[in-house]
């Protein structure tokens, strides 16, 4: 007999670390042909920080996004960053070029104003060109200013910037009140499932989710993250397992052929919505959202499957033999 059930699972997730240590520097130099080369050391694992970090420094600096160069290679090369985990980089990496990108403003600002006989705070910056906030009219090109200051002045634009965790403040046990994390980002999942009574097969047939992105500052990326944490989460949910007879290693996988992940085949419907409840650190507002998509998956799987049958899998991940044993002990 086939059962069908539903289940949801609510999650919040931190962005970054708690305690000292956790940084991330940028370096923003600005070119005589006017583009930008950007200095970080974040790591690009797929979530899309190259993007992000040169998407920043263009809105900030007013350089083209085409003429921002990223250089990510080496440690020895680069600004130092902390590390790429805890859905921290685009939060930490963001605010951190954005302070950079605000050194080489003042900067270029200082150096237009003279040129432009306005004074720098009246001054905006702009796909390349730098002019008057109440009057575009005075304005000169980006790339004219930064010929003069590197080759005829001699000196060059480089701005540097960093974002650190604040000290965390003592508890307030009056109160119960501590700062213990930079921010958190809240989640949803539901599941569809219909589980074989007789052979303990579950067929996951639909996944619902909602996120919150704190501000989505690349959408078609924050779109990836969702539906690939989604999938990681089906795939530990299901099949994915390093030890199948813990704590014995019989049959332990010594290859991905043996340690099962989910292909395309296995994918189910998937419907995710991103909303935005700013975060008032984080760049634009911006929050963590990577690994928080793949942690609702499972418990809300699990949930759906005692919906249909009223048995709870407490052990992932969830296997046929699994679903018979706890329906053969609940006497279904």
């Amino acid at each position: 007999m086939k059962k069908k059930g539903e289940g949801i699972a609510l999650i919040y997730y931190p962005t970054g670390m708690a305690g000292g240590g956790d940084s991330t520097q940028a370096f923003i130099k600005i070119k005589p042909d006017g583009g930008a080369d950007l200095f970080l050391g974040s790591c690009d694992i797929g979530q899309g920080i190259k993007t992000i970090a040169c998407q920043i420094a263009s809105d900030e600096t007013g350089v083209p996004y085409d003429q921002v160069v990223l250089h990510n290679n080496t440690t020895d090369d680069t600004a130092i960053c902390f590390g790429t985990f805890a859905s921290r980089v685009s939060y930490y990496a963001g605010n951190a070029v954005r302070a950079a990108a605000a050194d080489v403003r003042k900067q270029i600002f200082e150096f237009a104003a003279p040129e432009l006989k306005v004074s720098p705070d009246e001054l905006s910056v702009k796909d390349g060109m730098i002019f008057a906030t109440k009057d575009p009219s005075i304005c000169m090109k980006l790339s004219d200013l930064a010929a003069m200051v590197n080759w005829g002045m001699g000196i060059p634009i480089i701005g540097k910037g960093s974002f650190a965790l604040a000290p965390k403040p003592m508890l307030d046990e009056e109160r119960g009140l501590i700062d213990v994390i930079t921010t958190l980002s809240y989640g949803i999942s539901h599941a569809e499932v219909e589980v074989d009574t007789e052979t303990g097969e579950v067929e996951l047939l639909s996944m619902e989710n909602v996120f919150d992105s704190g501000k989505t500052l690349n959408p078609l990326l924050a779109s990836g993250q969702v539906d690939g944490g989604i999938v990681m989460g089906i795939g530990s949910t299901f099949s994915e397992d390093c030890t199948p007879y813990y704590p014995s290693d019989d049959f332990k996988p010594k290859n991905f052929s043996d340690y099962v992940m989910p292909t395309a085949m296995d994918v189910p419907p998937i419907h995710s919505e991103v909303v935005e409840f700013p975060s008032a650190g984080g760049p634009y507002g911006a929050k963590g959202i990577g690994e928080m998509t793949t942690n609702a998956v499972s418990p809300a799987i699990v949930n759906a499957i005692h919906d249909a049958v009223g048995i709870w899998i407490n052990d992932l991940p969830v296997s046929p033999e699994k679903i018979l044993i706890a329906l053969d002990n609940k006497g279904i």
